[in-house]
C-alpha cells in the first residue's frame, strides 16, 4: 500500500502559506498559523520524548480552547490516534471511554478532576498523565517545548487510524468508530467541494459545537484552506456572544445542529448584529423541521447547507446547499429532504434482505464509498452487523425520489406499531411543530391494552405563548391519519438532549415511565 498524506501536513502547509494570518481567535487572543504550527510541534516533541509513539491512543476530555484545537494535530503530527470525548459526559461515561479505548496518554481540562480520576482507575495503562490549565505537567508546558519540536509529521498509510469518532451511544454504549488518515483527506476535499466550496485564507469560521465531534470535523477543512476559527468564550452557548462575533470578526461559515441553528435564528440578537458576511450556515446531526428552516432562511437568507451524516461516515452521506433550499412550498425539490448524495458516495434504500427497493419505497438507508469508516475499534460484532451485504447501515429509514432526493422518516428504531400499523415519529412531529404554540416535539410510542403500542408527544411551548393540549385534535384534523395521532400529549418545559444537541428519546421515555405516564 502506498502512504498517504499525514493530516498534520495540512497544519503546516496553511503556516507556510499563510504564516502571520490568524489560525484561531479564543477570548481576547488570536494566534497565527505559524503560532499554531510552532506550538503543536513543539508539543508533539514533547509527548514523544516522554515515550508517546505512533499509533498510541490519546484521550482528550476537554472544552472548546486553544489547547483542544492543538491536541488533534499534535497527535496526528506523531502518527497517533486522537480518541476525544465531549466534555458533557459524566466521569463514569468519560471512564468507560478511556478503558475501551486502551489510551496511552490522558489530556484533561483541569476543570474536569473527578472525570481525570474516573478514567485513571478504569485505565490504569494509561502511561502520561497531562492536564490543561494546571497540573503537574500541564499543555502549556509541552506546547513551549521547542527543544523537541518536531519537523516532520510521521509518516502514514491510508488505512493508518486517526480519530476513535466515539458514536453518542443512544442504543447502548459507545462504540469506537475508526476514522483513517485515507478517508479523512477524501473528507475534508468533500467538505471543501460540496458544502463551502470557495473558501479561502479570507474566511473566518464560528465554532458553536463541541470541537469533540463534528465541529471539529469540520475545523479541518479550515486549517485546509487557512481560515481563521473563532471560539466562543465559554462552553455554553450564548446567542448574543454567537451574532456579536459573526459581525466583529466578519464571519462566513459555521457549523451547527438544528436545535443550534433554531436558537440562533429565534433569539432577539439575530436582528440586532450584522450578519450579511454569512455565506454557508451548516446545519448536520439531525433533520430539521420544516418550519424552523423557513424561519431560519428568513432570517439568514439563503446560506443554509444540510448534510446528512453520522460519525461512522463523517457526515459523507447526502448534502442539500443553498440553492435548493427555498421558503416555497412549492419549490422542486421534496419538502423536507436532505438532499442528494456527497460527490464520490452513493446512496441506496434496502430492504431487511439486503435488497434494493425502487424509487419511492422506504427501507433502511445505506451508504458505501470512501466517506465510510474503517469499522468498530474491537467489535468485530458491530462492525460485520453494520457492513451487513456490502453496505453500510445507518438504522435511518427513508426513501428516495426518482432523482435520486434522500428524504429521511426517522430511525428504525423510533418507528412503533399501533393496531397494526407504522407509525413514524418525525412525520408526527414536523406536523405538530406547525403549531404556533409548539416549540419542539418528541413522539414516541408507549405500550397500550389495546393497540399494542400508541404515540405520546412531549412538548415543548412557544415562548409567550399558551398551549393547550386539548386543542391539538383539530391541529391535527385532516392533516394526518387518525391512526398516527398521538393518544397523549405532555407539556415539559424542555426537552432532554445530549451534549451534541438531539434530544435524547431514551431519556424521554425513562422519564415518562419515572412519571407514571403511560395508558
Amino acid at each position: 500500500m502506498i502512504p498517504t498524506a499525514n493530516l498534520a501536513v495540512m497544519l503546516l502547509q496553511t503556516a507556510r502559506r499563510f504564516p502571520d494570518r490568524p489560525g484561531l481567535i479564543w477570548r481576547d487572543q488570536t494566534w497565527s498559523w505559524a503560532e499554531i504550527a510552532d506550538r503543536v510541534r513543539a508539543a508533539a516533541g514533547s509527548l514523544a520524548s516522554r515515550g508517546v509513539k505512533k499509533g498510541d491512543h490519546i484521550l482528550v476530555h476537554a472544552r472548546n480552547s486553544n489547547a483542544m484545537f492543538e491536541t488533534m494535530w499534535a497527535a496526528w503530527m506523531l502518527g497517533a490516534v486522537f480518541v476525544p470525548t465531549n466534555f458533557r459526559l459524566t466521569p463514569p461515561e468519560v471512564a468507560y471511554l478511556a478503558e475501551s479505548s486502551g489510551a496511552a496518554v490522558h489530556v484533561f481540562d483541569s476543570a474536569f478532576p473527578e472525570h481525570e480520576a474516573a478514567a485513571r482507575a478504569a485505565n490504569p495503562a494509561a502511561r502520561l498523565h497531562v492536564a490543561i490549565g494546571g497540573g503537574e505537567l500541564d499543555w502549556e508546558t509541552l506546547a513551549s517545548d521547542q527543544a523537541h519540536a518536531l519537523t516532520l509529521a510521521a509518516d502514514v498509510m491510508p488505512d493508518h487510524p486517526c480519530w476513535f469518532f466515539y458514536t453518542s451511544g443512544t442504543t447502548g454504549r459507545p462504540k469506537a468508530a475508526v476514522l483513517t488518515h485515507g478517508q479523512m483527506d477524501y473528507v475534508i476535499c468533500n467538505h471543501l467541494c460540496d458544502l463551502m466550496p470557495g473558501t479561502t485564507e479570507q474566511d473566518v469560521s464560528l465554532v458553536v459545537a463541541p470541537l469533540s465531534h463534528g465541529a471539529g470535523i469540520h475545523q479541518l477543512s479550515q486549517v485546509a484552506r487557512g481560515a481563521a476559527t473563532v471560539l466562543l468564550r465559554g462552553e455554553r452557548l450564548d446567542c448574543e456572544e454567537a451574532w456579536q462575533l459573526v459581525e466583529r470578526h466578519r464571519v462566513s461559515n459555521m457549523f451547527t445542529v438544528p436545535t443550534i441553528l433554531t436558537m440562533l435564528t429565534r433569539d432577539d440578537a439575530v436582528d440586532r448584529y450584522d450578519h450579511a458576511t454569512l455565506r454557508y450556515v451548516i446545519y448536520a446531526g439531525a433533520p430539521m423541521y420544516r418550519a424552523d428552516q423557513v424561519h431560519a432562511l428568513r432570517k439568514l437568507g439563503p446560506v443554509l447547507v444540510q448534510y446528512f451524516g453520522m460519525g461512522e461516515v463523517t457526515g459523507n452521506i447526502t448534502f442539500l446547499p443553498p440553492h435548493l433550499h427555498s421558503i416555497d412550498d412549492d419549490f422542486p425539490v421534496p419538502i423536507g429532504s436532505c438532499g442528494v448524495p456527497r460527490t464520490g458516495m452513493e446512496v441506496a434504500i434496502l430492504d431487511p434482505e439486503g435488497n434494493r427497493l425502487a424509487a419511492g419505497e422506504s427501507g433502511e438507508i445505506c451508504v458505501r464509498g470512501p466517506g465510510v469508516f474503517a469499522g468498530y475499534h474491537n467489535n468485530p460484532e458491530a462492525t460485520a452487523k453494520a457492513f451487513a451485504h456490502g453496505w453500510f447501515h445507518t438504522g435511518d429509514l427513508g426513501h428516495l425520489d426518482p432523482r435520486g432526493f434522500l428524504t429521511i422518516t426517522g430511525r428504525a428504531s423510533d418507528m412503533y406499531i399501533s393496531g397494526g400499523s407504522n407509525v413514524y415519529p418525525r412525520e408526527v412531529e414536523e406536523l405538530l411543530v406547525t403549531h404556533p404554540a409548539i416549540a419542539e416535539a418528541c413522539v414516541l410510542g408507549l405500550p397500550h391494552p389495546k393497540w399494542g403500542e400508541s404515540g405520546v408527544a412531549v412538548l415543548v411551548a412557544a415562548p409567550g405563548t399558551m398551549l393547550r393540549p386539548e386543542e391539538l385534535p383539530a391541529h391535527l384534523e385532516g392533516k394526518l391519519a387518525r391512526y398516527k395521532w398521538p393518544a397523549r400529549f405532555v407539556v415539559w418545559p424542555e426537552l432532554p438532549k445530549s451534549g451534541y444537541g438531539k434530544v435524547t428519546k431514551r431519556e424521554v421515555r425513562e422519564r415518562l415511565v419515572a412519571e407514571g405516564v403511560g395508558f
